[in-house]
């Protein structure tokens, strides 16, 4: 298949992949983060993160390569940024906890419109 052949990604496709990645990243560094802190609490907090990490990399990947599952993953990919970040606002004087919820809203919100969106 030649290069030609490969439709080029929308503008809003882009900004969706490059907001999972960031989000992806962002839950990475506060996993870390909630390691350090320990305490049963985090227990909750760590399992939304990895549920976030993991699904926002899945989302990137497969709108990257144009799977036809893509606006269905984006769909699940926005609940899941949703629930991470309502998990990261429990607590709220941390610096860390709420850059990561504020990346889960704003890669939640891309993806909710390309889950509408037809790729």
């Amino acid at each position: 298949m030649t290069q030609q052949g490969m439709t080029t990604m929308s503008k809003e496709m882009q900004d969706c992949v490059e907001a999972c990645m960031n989000c992806h990243s962002v839950c990475e560094e506060t996993m870390s983060s909630c390691m350090q802190m320990g305490g049963q609490a985090q227990m909750q907090i760590m399992r939304a993160l990895m549920d976030c990490a993991e699904t926002t990399r899945m989302c990137a990947d497969m709108m990257m390569r144009r799977s036809p599952m893509s606006a269905e993953m984006c769909a699940m990919c926005a609940r899941a940024c949703e629930m991470c970040a309502e998990a990261c606002m429990s607590m709220p004087d941390d610096p860390q906890m709420m850059r990561c919820a504020e990346a889960c809203r704003r890669c939640a919100e891309s993806c909710r419109s390309m889950a509408g969106a037809t790729m």
